[in-house]
C-alpha cells in the first residue's frame, strides 16, 4: 500500500513538472528568439539555442528608453491606483449583495449578473466617456472604464462571502455593538484575504495587459501606457518595413523588426512573471474558494 502511494506521488509530481515545464518552455522560446540574429530568426525561425546571438532589438529599445520608461510609470500609477480602488468598490458592493437581510439584495444581485451578459457597446461608451465624464486624454480614461466593468470579480467576492464567512460570526459582531462598517473592516475583510489577494491579481494583470483603452481615450503620447507606446513601435516598425521609400528602407535593414517584436513582449511580460508566484497561493486558494463552493 505504501509502495503504491509513492509510485502515485512520484508519478504526480512528474506530471505536474512535465506540465510546469510546458508553461514556461513558450517564455524561454520567446526570450531566446529577442537575442536571435535577425537573418538567422527568418532563415532557421524559433531555436532554444540561438545560432547566432544579437541585442540590436534590446538596443533598439534603449535607444528609446525615454519612452518606455515615461511608459513604464504611467502603467505602474494606472495599475496601482486602479487595482487598489477596485478592490475597494468590488469588495464593498459585493459585501452589499451577499446580506439577505439586506431589502434590495436581489435587485443588486441581478443588476451585477446582468452587466456581465450586457453592456452599452463601443460607441455609446466613447460617447459617455469622452463627451459626458470628459476623461479623454487623462489617466482617468485608463482607470475607470475597468472600475465599472468588473461584475465577474463582483460575483466571485460575493459567493465567498456568502459561503465562507459564517453568518454567526457577523451577528455575534451586532450583538457586540459593531456596526456595519465596523463588522466588514474588522470581521469580513481579515477572512476575505484570499479572494481579494486573488481578485487584486487578475485586476493587476488587467490594468498591466491594458492597451485598448489607451487606443480609444489616449492620443496625447504623454499619456500613453506601456501596451500603447509598445504597439505604437510595431506598427511604427511594420510603417518601415513595408515603405517603398529607399531611405526608409535602408533604415530598416538595420532594424531587427522581428527580433524586437519578441524583445517587446519580453519587457511587457516580466513584472507579471515575476509577481505572479508570489500571489499563486492566494490565487489558487481564492479561485477554489469563491467559485468551487458555490
Amino acid at each position: 500500500m505504501y509502495r503504491e502511494q509513492r509510485v502515485w506521488q512520484w508519478s504526480s509530481h512528474i506530471v505536474l513538472f512535465l506540465l510546469s515545464l510546458l508553461c514556461v518552455l513558450p517564455f524561454i522560446l520567446l526570450f531566446m528568439a529577442s537575442i536571435t540574429e535577425e537573418n538567422t530568426l527568418i532563415l532557421n525561425g524559433y531555436n532554444f539555442i540561438p545560432k547566432e546571438l544579437s541585442l540590436e532589438a534590446y538596443r533598439y529599445l534603449w535607444d528609446n528608453s525615454s519612452s518606455i520608461f515615461h511608459a513604464y510609470s504611467v502603467t505602474i500609477i494606472v495599475t496601482v491606483i486602479g487595482t487598489s480602488v477596485g478592490l475597494v468598490i468590488t469588495s464593498l458592493l459585493a459585501y452589499a449583495a451577499s446580506r439577505n437581510d439586506y431589502p434590495l439584495h436581489k435587485v443588486l444581485g441581478f443588476y451585477i449578473f446582468f452587466t456581465l451578459l450586457f453592456n452599452g457597446g463601443l460607441v455609446p461608451t466613447y460617447l459617455l466617456y469622452t463627451q459626458y465624464i470628459d476623461v479623454k486624454n487623462t489617466l482617468f480614461a485608463l482607470i475607470i472604464p475597468y472600475l465599472l466593468m468588473n461584475g465577474f470579480n463582483v460575483m466571485l467576492v460575493r459567493t465567498f462571502y456568502i459561503t465562507s464567512v459564517p453568518k454567526p460570526l457577523i451577528e455575534a459582531a451586532h450583538i457586540d455593538g459593531a456596526g456595519e462598517w465596523r463588522t466588514f473592516y474588522s470581521i469580513v475583510l481579515p477572512l476575505s484575504v484570499p479572494i481579494l489577494a486573488t481578485v487584486g491579481l487578475l485586476q493587476t494583470i488587467m490594468y498591466w495587459n491594458d492597451w485598448f483603452n489607451g487606443m480609444i481615450f489616449i492620443t496625447d503620447s504623454k499619456y500613453f501606457s506601456l501596451q500603447n507606446v509598445l504597439n505604437t513601435m510595431m506598427t511604427n516598425i511594420e510603417f518601415l518595413s513595408s515603405s517603398n521609400n529607399s531611405n526608409l528602407s535602408s533604415v530598416m535593414v538595420q532594424v531587427p523588426s522581428t527580433g524586437i517584436r519578441m524583445a517587446i513582449a519580453v519587457i511587457a511580460v516580466i513584472p507579471i512573471f515575476v509577481a505572479y508566484p508570489f500571489f499563486q497561493g492566494y490565487f489558487v486558494k481564492g479561485i477554489a474558494l469563491g467559485a468551487v463552493k458555490g
